[in-house]
């Protein structure tokens, strides 16, 4: 019962880390550092034209941000696989020596 409680108390902490600040300051603005650098060249050489455009423009800002969340998400999962499995042979060969070296 304790260990239910336990879990439930840090999926809250963990969704108010990303609601509040959202509800404190819902009307900051999201920009990148692409977005800040654009805005510094045009302003320091009008005539330049960049080398190619984008293939997928998203919509807003925070659909922006939520995509690379989610492509931090992705990496971060696959790194945390491959180190597990990594781990895991590691184990599992070490554990091998040992039943047969007996």
């Amino acid at each position: 019962m304790r260990r239910h409680v336990v879990t439930a108390l840090l999926v809250l902490a963990v969704v108010a880390l990303f609601a509040l600040p959202l509800l404190i300051d819902g009307g900051s603005d999201y920009a990148g550092t692409d977005s800040q650098a654009t805005e510094l060249i045009e302003e320091s050489d009008p005539g330049y034209e960049p080398w190619f455009s984008s293939v997928f423009s998203p919509g807003s800002a925070e659909v922006e941000s939520g995509l690379f969340a989610l492509q931090a998400a992705l990496g971060g999962g696959v790194l945390g696989y491959v180190l597990g499995r990594l781990r895991g042979r590691r184990t599992a060969g070490k554990a091998a020596e040992e039943a047969g070296g007996s």
